[in-house]
Parts: C-alpha cells; sequence; structure tokens
C-alpha cells in the first residue's frame, strides 16, 4: 500500500499498534543515488571498514530517500504469519528556516524510472522527516519566522490569502468561512500567516483538511492566543514537521528485529535522515545502530553464509534468493509457515512489483522466515515440524545476528554487536609493470577490464597491488600476464613484496655487510701487526 503525506498522520496511530505488536520487520528503501562519482570517493576493496565508512558518509550526506518500505510480520499461528505492506514516499521537511539540500544521481533515476517510480508522489506529496538536530532549530523559531518555501505551497497560499481577504472587508463579527484541501503544512502555514496577517479573525482546523476562519473582535482573539488549546501551538507544529521520523521512533522503540538484504546503506540513511547526522567516528555509528536496533539481520549475509551447504543454485538477487527457497529445491517449503499479504495490501498477491521498496521488504522477511525454517529444521532433523514461536526461529538465527554484508571493503562483513570479523576478500595479486612508463591505476585498470574489475593500488614505482571479487577471473589473470612482457601478474606475499619487510632487509643487509667489512678489516690490521 502507498502512503504519502496526505494520508499519514490519519494512518499512523494504526501503523505504530502494528509495530508495537509484531515478530518483526522487513526494511528496504530507494534513493535519489548511492554512489561519489568521484574515483577517490568510491569504495574499493582496499578499503578499512572505517575507510569504507567515511566515503559513504559523503554520499548518504549528498543523496537522499526517495521511498521507503516497511512489512510487518506478525504471527497469527505457529503456521501463519501476515505482512503489512507499506510503501511511504519521503521528501525533507521545508519549513520555517529548515531546507534542505539535495541531488539526483542521473543512473538512479533512470533506474527508478525503468521501475515505474511516481515521482509525483515524491515530489508533490512526499511525507516530510527530520533528525534531532534539526528538531532542535525548529524549537528555537518564533511564529513571525515561518515561511513557505515550494513554489505550491505559495501559490496556494496566494489564493487563500486572496479569498480570506475579500471575504472579511464584507464580514461582521462571528462570521465565518472554511477553506478546503489543506494538506500537512499547508494547515499551519495558511493560519499562521492568515492571523499574522488579518488581526481580526481566528483559525481552526476542523479536520478532513478544512480550516475554519472566523471573523472576530480584538479581546475576544487574545484570549483564544493564550490558551492551551490553541491548533497552532509549537509542540503539534513540531509534531507534524517531523512526520515519518514520528514512525522511525516507533520502530525504535519497539526494538523488533530488522530484517534487510544488503542493507549497509539502508542503515546509513536510517542514523542521517531520522535520528542524528552521521558521525566522523566508524565506532560511534556502530554504537549508535546497535543502540536504536539491538537485532539486525541481513539476508544477503545469511544466504551467503548457508547457500552452498544446502547446495542451492546460484542466486546473485533478492528475488532469485526468494525464488530458490519457494520452489522444490528446498525441501522443507512445504512445511514452512504460510505467509499472508494483509487486506490492504493485497496487490503483491498476483503482482511481483520488484525494486518498490514494500515489495522487497516483503521479500527480506520471507526470505528470513524461509531461510529461519530451513536451519530449524535442519537442526532438528525434522522436516515437518514448523517452530511455535518466532523466538525459536531467532535462536538458530543468533550467529548471524548483526552480521551485515559489506560490498566493496577489505572484510566481507561488519559486526554491530562486537569487534568486525577481518576474514580478508580472495588473494591479493601484485603486477610488475615493465616498459610501460608514466603506467598509472586507471591505466592498469582499463588493461584488466577485460576479465572483470579489478581494485588498483600502486605499491611502488612500478608496483600494483590489484582485488577482485571473482576467484576465476583471477586465476585467469594469473596465467593470461604470467609471461607477459609489460605486466607480470603473481601472488602478493607480505614477506616478499611489503615495501616495510624490504626496507627492514635492506637495512640488516647493509648493517650485516658493514660489520663483515669491519671484521674482516679489523682482521687485516691485526695481522699486518
Amino acid at each position: 500500500m502507498d502512503i504519502c503525506a496526505s494520508q499519514f498522520e490519519e494512518r499512523l496511530p494504526e501503523l505504530q499498534e502494528l509495530l508495537s505488536g509484531c515478530d518483526f520487520v522487513g526494511l528496504d528503501m530507494e534513493f535519489t543515488g548511492l554512489r561519489s562519482v568521484l574515483p577517490d570517493r568510491q569504495p574499493s576493496f582496499f578499503d578499512s571498514p572505517a575507510e569504507w565508512y567515511q566515503k559513504a558518509r559523503q554520499s548518504i550526506q549528498q543523496f537522499t530517500v526517495s521511498q521507503l518500505g516497511l512489512s510487518i510480520f506478525c504471527r497469527e499461528t505457529s503456521t501463519k504469519y501476515v505482512a503489512h505492506s507499506y510503501n511511504f514516499f519521503l521528501f525533507p521537511t521545508t519549513f520555517g528556516q529548515i531546507d534542505s539540500e539535495l541531488s539526483f544521481q542521473a543512473s538512479s533515476i533512470q533506474f527508478l524510472s525503468h521501475y515505474g517510480f511516481d515521482f509525483n508522489k515524491f515530489l508533490k506529496d512526499g511525507i516530510p522527516y527530520m533528525n534531532e538536530t534539526q528538531e532542535k532549530k525548529m524549537e528555537h523559531l518564533v511564529p513571525g519566522s515561518w515561511m513557505v518555501r515550494s513554489g505550491f505551497g505559495k501559490d496556494k497560499l496566494k489564493k487563500v490569502i486572496e479569498e480570506v481577504t475579500c471575504w472579511v472587508s464584507s464580514a461582521e463579527e462571528k462570521d465565518s468561512m472554511v477553506l478546503h484541501d489543506l494538506y500537512d503544512f499547508q494547515m499551519f502555514e495558511v493560519q499562521l500567516i492568515l492571523r499574522q496577517a488579518i488581526k481580526d479573525i481566528w483559525t481552526i482546523p476542523l479536520g478532513d483538511h478544512k480550516v475554519l476562519v472566523k471573523k472576530m473582535n480584538p479581546h475576544q482573539r487574545w484570549l483564544l492566543e493564550n490558551t492551551s488549546y490553541d491548533s497552532c501551538q509549537k509542540e503539534q507544529i513540531i509534531l507534524c514537521a517531523k512526520g515519518f521520523t514520528n514512525l522511525f521512533q516507533a520502530l525504535v522503540k519497539a526494538k523488533k528485529p530488522l530484517v534487510g538484504h544488503n542493507m549497509m546503506m539502508d542503515l546509513l540513511h536510517l542514523h542521517e535522515k531520522f535520528y542524528n547526522p552521521l558521525p566522523e567516528n566508524y565506532e560511534e555509528f556502530k554504537k549508535n545502530m546497535h543502540t536504536l536496533f539491538p537485532i539486525i539481520l541481513d539476508t544477503k549475509n545469511i544466504s551467503k553464509s548457508i547457500w552452498k551447504e544446502f547446495q542451492f543454485p546460484q542466486a546473485s538477487s533478492l528475488s532469485e534468493v526468494y525464488e530458490e527457497l519457494c520452489s522444490v529445491i528446498n525441501t522443507t517449503n512445504q512445511s514452512c509457515p504460510e505467509i499472508f499479504h494483509a487486506r490492504d495490501c493485497l496487490r503483491y498477491t498476483t503482482k511481483m512489483c520488484l525494486h518498490e521498496a514494500a515489495y522487497d521488504a516483503f521479500l527480506c522477511g520471507s526470505v528470513l522466515l524461509k531461510i529461519a525454517h530451513l536451519l530449524f529444521c535442519n537442526i532438528s532433523c525434522d522436516n515437518t515440524r514448523a517452530a511455535s514461536y518466532f523466538s525459536q526461529y531467532l535462536d538458530v538465527l543468533s550467529t548471524y545476528v548483526n552480521q551485515v554484508n559489506l560490498i566493496r571493503a577489505s572484510i566481507q562483513k561488519i559486526n554491530f554487536s562486537g569487534l568486525d570479523d577481518h576474514t580478508k576478500h580472495l588473494p591479493l595479486l601484485i603486477a610488475n609493470v615493465r616498459r610501460w612508463p608514466g603506467v598509472n591505476e586507471e591505466q592498469i585498470h582499463r588493461e584488466l577490464g577485460i576479465f572483470c574489475r579489478f581494485d588498483v593500488r600502486r605499491l611502488r614505482m612500478n608496483q600494483f597491488l590489484l582485488l577482485s571479487n571473482r576467484l576465476r577471473n583471477i586465476r585467469m589473470v594469473l596465467e593470461e600476464y604470467k609471461t607477459h612482457p609489460n605486466l607480470q601478474i603473481s601472488l602478493y606475499y607480505y614477506w616478499r613484496h611489503a615495501p616495510e619487510v624490504n626496507c627492514f632487509l635492506q637495512i640488516c643487509g647493509i648493517v650485516v655487510s658493514w660489520s663483515l667489512l669491519a671484521f674482516f678489516l679489523g682482521g687485516s690490521s691485526s695481522c699486518a701487526v
């Protein structure tokens, strides 16, 4: 189900209640961009987790979330789960002096367009959101500082002011009129600016996107301005300005397992957009995320770990993983609890909507449930029995809790509840260059591009380190360039190739040479005497 700003406030209490009573939540996001196009800001297999984080942090600050999907899984019986799946179209809060800058990456917009993304819902009716730092700024605003920033808002406001000004000149005290079709901040903007511009009126929201404008004398207005029941109190304005952040805070409060697929970028955006700007320190980011979400499960990491053990065919995407788990290859699929869509989310029962955030969030949750059931059956040696409670599935997944897959870095996953596992990727290669003056990393990268993408880093003037994520291409490159006249590639060995080791050995050689020379010279002098 799609939820935009015009429906969000009405649905919020229901969504908060769902989160508090569910078993786990699937998450997915779509972005206006992913990574910087600048070479020095792109992630590399050479990057430590901290280096990777710094590069990703810059991209997160540059781009925003266009759509966030939640699939809220509720267990009804041991053999039945119901998924409530929602697409939230988001747009940064623009109210008062809060105004965000955001960028669009052409490839990301092209990708979203290809899969039918509704840009009107994103740009015109996106749910506002803000983080805690922005909220603190809003707390210091005063009514005179409210500003209408969007072109759409200004047009609407101009029309309303003209309508009310025309009416008030002939209206008598206690006369009233109703303004229609006002959404979200328009409800506040219109009331605040009308009250500031026209001193003998008062405004009252009626619900159903309507505002009552009433003419009254200044004394009555003064009494209303100083009552706690005023609809334009700062607290209510901030609550509306927070928008989706209210639901994010309900998700944090619920402390339910959060499930995603290759979800590192999702977690970075959650922190930056709805909690606080990403800290400079990588370990502080990990600590913050673990506090917000104590149980994180990445189906990319889990499926990578178990795939060969259970002899599934290779699957590179979330949808392929889901299809394999639903097929006859998975001998436990028949006994796995059935997953039903909630009544207001039936669109996904008959239609695949890949790269729609709510559908991908549903796939994440479904994949997790099927993998958990597979592991549960394997441990219990009984393919016919389902776990009575979701906590039993969590027990068999304990090895994978808070382990999130990392793309293009020196390690394969991040541990949010402890030290990172420094298991390296594939073997490191070294390229020795001859008769190729002025060669640089980019030229080596292009040379090897016919096999696959290698990350390249200069070691010395004519030596380069190479890393790839495909073993068969590494083998091919080693064979192809073993006797190449200009570019010889071999396996890298630290004790043979590391500059610091070579430097140490050279120093040792010099010391030994001088010692031997001194010994022989000393011996010759003794003989002469």
